[in-house]
């Protein structure tokens, strides 16, 4: 059974930073596209970042470039979310999501719409 797990959210200030943790069970990161959605109350869903394994192709959403990045440590099958100079506009469920087609993820795009795998997210509150 595939599962992802996520941690590492919480309450932070302005300014500050935290780290996204989604450790994969249930397979290997060899032929995946994985990455980050979020949702923000009454906003709709949107993709943040992903990894791709295949080419190693890494994309971020433009409101979040040059502030956050995205890593995978291959061998314990997880990625990471690092986020440094979060805003209040940052809040957000944080969900990990993985397809078995890594081309679902490349340096110019996510498609995130049709993903076999979700997470059930972490919060991330960012106070002002």
């Amino acid at each position: 059974e595939v599962q992802l797990v996520e941690s590492g959210g919480g309450l932070v200030q302005a300014g500050g930073s935290l780290r996204l943790s989604c450790s994969a069970s249930g397979f290997t990161f060899d032929a995946w596209a994985i990455g980050w959605v979020r949702q923000a109350p009454g906003k709709v869903r949107e993709p943040v970042s992903c990894f791709s394994s295949s080419e190693g192709d890494t994309w971020l959403t433009d409101s979040v470039r040059g502030r956050f990045t995205i890593s995978s440590d291959g061998a314990k099958n997880t990625i990471f979310l690092q986020m440094d100079s979060l805003n209040p506009e940052d809040t957000a469920v944080y969900t990990c999501v993985a397809h078995h087609n890594p081309d679902y993820c490349s340096k110019f795009g996510f498609y995130y719409y049709d993903m076999n795998y979700w997470g059930k997210g972490t919060l991330v509150t960012v106070s002002s």
